[in-house]
């Protein structure tokens, strides 16, 4: 009697893990906001009408039951709101942070945590200082104003987009809170 062995191989599908935390909210807001003293969390519940002005100014839906929002202060006077933000790159969510000060325009914009194996260009120091100055009467746009990086394409358009958003947000919803 013969006895047969046969090796069998089974293909395995090992998912790459990908993604680094770069800073905690605490670093994004002391990064953003140097000299303030104090961050306090801020619970906004925009109206349906605010959402409505949001969405028409952003020209994108709002689709968060609740955004992450902090006032900056120094001696009890406010500097500005850092929001925090996820947006989908390609396939995972970029975690970012982005600096409103209380003229409405944009003191700075970080990557606290980029998931996606590839497009962590948005990261680059030069393409995130492209935002800083702009408010909610400017134009920003992917490949107009900001600049788009090959490789890059959906995490650029999509940061763009919701930082545009915040803007909206802030001018509909917070500046005058």
């Amino acid at each position: 009697m013969k006895l047969l062995i046969y090796s069998l191989s089974v293909p395995v599908l090992v998912a790459n893990a990908y993604g680094a935390q770069y800073l905690t909210v605490a670093q994004a807001q002391r990064t953003l906001f140097p000299t303030a003293t104090s961050f306090v969390e801020k619970k906004l519940d925009p109206s349906a009408e605010q959402v409505r002005r949001i969405e028409a100014r952003a020209r994108s839906r709002w689709r968060l039951q609740r955004q992450r929002v902090w006032e900056a202060n120094t001696a009890d006077q406010p500097l500005g709101y850092v929001i925090v933000d996820d947006v989908y790159g390609k396939h995972e969510f970029i975690t970012y942070a982005v600096a409103i000060n209380m003229a409405g325009k944009i003191a700075g914009v970080e990557i606290l945590e980029y998931r996606e194996s590839y497009g962590g260009e948005v990261r680059n120091p030069q393409w995130r200082a492209q935002f800083v100055g702009k408010g909610s009467t400017d134009s920003v746009e992917l490949d107009k104003d900001i600049r788009n990086i090959s490789g890059a394409t959906l995490s650029c358009q999509h940061v763009t987009e919701r930082i545009r958003r915040n803007l909206a947000l802030f001018d509909v919803a917070i500046k005058n809170k």
